[in-house]
């Protein structure tokens, strides 16, 4: 088994409950990490045997132009979309992270996670 991380992929986007946030928009950060057996390549050097981090950052930028209300919504979206275009891929966990939320307080962000095993 192997663990392919692709960290801090920044998007702008309009998530969120409020009125505002669908009209302003907020900076977010996600991670994903996924799992999958990478023994075939490492022995053959070969993209096609591996998982192409280049297509999960794809993912993650096509589905976080669709608004959501919830970021646990957006971040399932992530993963059922890696498990539907990414066979190899066997459990993945994906944190999306709201920078700057507008709750009221000086807080740098709010992160949510979900994991899913295939």
């Amino acid at each position: 088994m192997g663990k392919i991380t692709v960290s801090n992929i920044k998007t702008y986007a309009y998530h969120g409950c409020l009125q505002e946030e669908a009209l302003i928009g907020s900076d977010y950060l996600v991670n994903v990490t996924v799992y999958a057996d990478l023994k075939k390549a490492s022995v053959s050097d070969d993209l096609e045997d591996t998982v192409d981090y280049v297509h999960i950052n794809h993912i993650v930028k096509q589905e976080m132009a669709i608004r959501s209300k919830l970021l646990e919504h957006v971040a399932k979206r992530i993963i059922d979309r890696i498990f539907s275009e990414l066979s190899i891929v066997n459990e993945s966990e994906v944190t999306v992270s709201k920078l700057n939320p507008p709750i009221g307080g000086d807080v740098e962000m709010v992160s949510i996670t979900v994991q899913l095993t295939r």
